[in-house]
């Protein structure tokens, strides 16, 4: 399977790529590497392109197969400490290198959508006794995960929003009218496609929960799951599939992106008129 060009910045797809080099020396393929893992061949394609990091664990066990006296786990930490909560970290770094990215949320705006004020009052709602500085660090992580948009066509966003994620007040009218706006705002410069999913429609294709999937140029696609405080990044294929056609229904089910934003920009009005009444 044919690798990108490399991003010389990035220790994690280096190590990927001695990975690649050091599997092929022993003649072995993605799946038989994959199988003294305890991994999926695809999982082990991903490490190699860098779309997901080498765990110290897996490093231990990679010179351990591969006879590589201990290169991968001398070499693990360079990865770098992610700046992202340990259950969302290997999907936080899949987004970085995917192509396309659907997501449904069902209770709160999208982490790659949502601005500061909205940002903190989630963080601080989960986490109220927290000092400042780690509520700051978090909002500027998320915030920083938005630099995805800077990209005027890469990668193809497209996002379900639950009738929830529209009415729930988080912060206040105003931090809702601004939120709110500023997805109108991507909606309008044709950077992203939203659909929001009416409580008309009752029970749905993910009515279990938030549900993102991500597609790759050389790696194949991944449905990451979510819940409060955990997170599940799933590679079988077959799994991605079933995800792939719930999302698929739920865009079958949810308003179209025009009657979509007429919504998103009238309640954006109603609550900003709320607030200043």
């Amino acid at each position: 399977m044919p690798g990108k060009p490399l991003d010389p910045s990035s220790p994690r797809a280096l190590l990927g790529a001695e990975l690649r080099v050091a599997r092929e020396r022993r003649d072995m393929s993605q799946a038989g590497l994959g199988e003294k893992l305890f991994v999926s061949g695809s999982y082990v394609g991903q490490m190699e392109n860098g779309t997901r990091r080498i765990t110290l664990e897996l490093a231990t066990a990679i010179d351990q197969v591969l006879g590589t006296d201990g290169f991968f786990t001398r070499n693990c930490g360079k990865q770098g400490k992610s700046k992202y909560p340990e259950h969302f970290v290997e999907a936080a770094e899949a987004e970085a290198e995917a192509l396309t990215i659907r997501e449904y949320a069902p209770l709160v705006m999208p982490g790659l959508l949502q601005r500061e004020a909205y940002a903190r009052e989630i963080f601080r709602a989960y986490q109220p006794t927290a000092p400042e500085t780690v509520i700051d660090e978090l909002t500027e992580a998320r915030l920083d995960r938005a630099k995805l948009l800077a990209d005027a066509t890469t990668p193809l966003l497209w996002f379900v929003l639950d009738e929830a994620v529209v009415r729930r007040v988080v912060g206040g009218r105003s931090v809702m009218a601004d939120a709110l706006k500023h997805i109108a705002d991507l909606i309008r410069a044709r950077r992203i496609i939203v659909q929001v999913l009416p409580f008309s429609v009752g029970a749905h294709a993910s009515v279990g929960g938030f549900l993102q999937l991500m597609s790759f140029e050389n790696a194949p696609p991944l449905a990451y799951l979510q819940g409060n405080g955990t997170g599940q990044l799933l590679d079988d294929p077959a799994t991605a599939a079933r995800h792939s056609l719930s999302y698929d229904l739920l865009t079958a089910s949810a308003l179209s992106p025009s009657k979509s934003l007429a919504m998103i920009e009238s309640a954006a009005e109603e609550y900003a008129h709320d607030d200043h009444a």
